[in-house]
């Protein structure tokens, strides 16, 4: 799964655009290097996203295409803040 897909479907970001403009800002990174909205995203992959001065780092723990909303924390681990 793309990462933009990722970080929408998550609900890590609310649109798939903004997720796309963020990966190509240089504000997410994967396992510690910078990644491309296209970067195919894997099980146990650390994604670490930039908002101002806070850092959010999560561990992808599932991969789905669709998720209710209640259920879409259970996709990641938050690692650090």
């Amino acid at each position: 799964m793309r990462l933009d897909k990722y970080l929408k479907v998550a609900r890590l970001i609310k649109r798939r655009t903004v997720a796309n403009e963020a990966c190509d800002n240089g504000l997410v990174t994967v396992n510690g290097k910078p990644a491309r909205a296209s970067y195919d995203v894997k099980v146990g992959d650390q994604i670490t996203m930039r908002f101002g001065v806070r850092t959010v780092t999560v561990e992808v723990l599932s991969l789905q295409e669709t998720v209710k909303q209640a259920d879409a924390a259970a996709l990641y681990r938050e690692i650090g803040w």
